[in-house]
């Protein structure tokens, strides 16, 4: 397989949808939830260390992974954990459904707790500089142990390992955009565009210019 993607990406605000031909990636794990539909010929993945073939793939959020071998266009879909339950996730893969107009009506969930609410408010406003745990602690009304136990317990990661996936969405979404990447890394807050393609090659197993270049993006409400 060659490393770069190409086709079609759909980034709605809560996730992003390819169809296209895709990239060998090396193991890596996200926070998004992943899912993988080919209609032709099966995908094969390494998912925990076990190599996987098969048609239709669901990879859960922080699970490590690694494509190794793809034929012809496949679907793929990057969803949010903290907006999508799993069930309505994997029927859309037993359906066989995967495209915008299938998530547009996918049920959405929301965050009971004001706390975090607030505190993500906050880390999003300061996405482009400084983001300081205590600040987003003080926001959320709790000490800095109180907000990390929250972020771990409700949303699965750690203030730190959050901000970096934050930031790493605005800098994929300014690159996408036209940006370069020194440009869309810095927009992110990201130190330089170094910082940038480290953390996408860590958390997506791909450099932000062999998955991004060839991929013809449409933004959505």
């Amino acid at each position: 397989m060659k490393p770069e993607w190409s086709g079609r990406l759909w980034l709605g605000r809560d996730y992003g949808l390819i169809l296209g031909e895709l990239g060998r990636t090396a193991p890596h794990a996200h926070y998004a939830h992943q899912l993988m539909l080919s209609p032709h010929a099966p995908i094969t993945v390494s998912l925990d260390g076990h190599v996987t073939t098969a048609h239709r793939l669901f990879i859960p959020s922080r699970h490590s992974h690694a494509i190794l071998e793809t034929e012809g266009e496949v679907w793929v879909l990057y969803a949010e954990p903290m907006v999508f339950d799993t069930e309505p996730l994997q029927q859309l893969l037993v359906d066989g459904e995967l495209s915008p107009q299938a998530l547009h009506t996918l049920p959405r969930r929301r965050l009971d707790d004001p706390r975090i609410e607030r505190a993500l408010a906050t880390l999003d406003r300061h996405l482009g500089g400084k983001v300081s745990a205590q600040a987003l602690a003080a926001a959320a009304h709790l000490s800095l142990s109180q907000l990390e136990r929250l972020f771990t317990d409700q949303l699965g990661l750690p203030v730190r390992r959050l901000v970096l996936w934050r930031r790493l969405r605005i800098a994929l979404q300014l690159a996408l955009a036209g940006s370069t990447l020194t440009e869309a890394a810095h927009g992110a807050g990201f130190a330089d565009s170094a910082h940038f393609s480290r953390t996408m090659k860590q958390l997506f197993g791909v450099t932000a210019g062999a998955s991004l270049r060839q991929l013809q993006v449409q933004f959505l409400a």
